[in-house]
């Protein structure tokens, strides 16, 4: 797909860079939208199709005569590449033109330090991907969660330990208290029994 007569298109990935653009990543491309270099542009796409949920590459590149320097960069999506990874050679170049993916954004050089986005195609004509926010976890952060859990419980563990000795306590004193109150009730009974029998003799305790 050309997106101006004469430029070459290009089946190199786009690769990400340092964002310098003035836009949110989380926004979504529009038209004049402005960036202060190609190459910030070509990151806030990058994170913009890393959002959504599809790989990006370059479609075109227009340089200026005078210098040869980038005046304007088309980049698109690639496509779905997982069903395309099932068709033959000669399928893919028989149907490249007639169903490849249409999303693109198209910016142009409007003068130094400043780029603008002259044109921007959301629909995609193929199902998206999973965003990258649902990725697995990695090794490195499975361990990190291993030591944290691991952590915790040790911590866990010291305060069961503390609990359980408090609660020992505890019983020790009730027991001993019920003892204290078992003794004065029997002194008691005792004593009523000598009132019921006619002793005067009271026993104090």
């Amino acid at each position: 797909m050309l997106l101006e007569d004469g430029i070459e298109k290009l089946e190199v990935p786009v690769q990400g860079v340092p964002s310098m653009h003035e836009a949110d990543k989380n926004q979504e491309p529009c038209e004049d939208m402005q960036f202060d270099s190609e190459e910030a542009a070509r990151a806030f796409y990058n994170d913009y199709a890393g959002q959504v949920g599809f790989v990006t590459r370059v479609l075109s590149s227009r340089k200026s005569e005078r210098d040869g320097t980038i005046i304007s960069r088309g980049l698109g999506c690639r496509g779905d590449s997982e069903n395309h990874k099932n068709e033959s050679i000669m399928v893919q170049k028989k149907n490249k033109g007639r169903e490849g993916c249409m999303a693109m954004i198209l910016v142009k050089r409007e003068k130094p330090g400043k780029w603008v986005v002259r044109k921007f195609v959301r629909e995609h004509n193929h199902p998206l991907r999973v965003l990258i926010s649902k990725r697995r976890p990695t090794f490195d952060e499975k361990d990190k969660r291993i030591q944290e859990l691991t952590a915790e419980l040790r911590v866990k563990k010291r305060l069961s330990a503390v609990y359980r000795e408090q609660l020992l306590a505890l019983m020790k004193d009730v027991d001993g208290h019920n003892e204290h109150i078992s003794t004065k009730v029997q002194v008691v009974r005792n004593n009523l029994r000598k009132l019921e029998a006619g002793n005067g003799h009271i026993q104090h305790r």
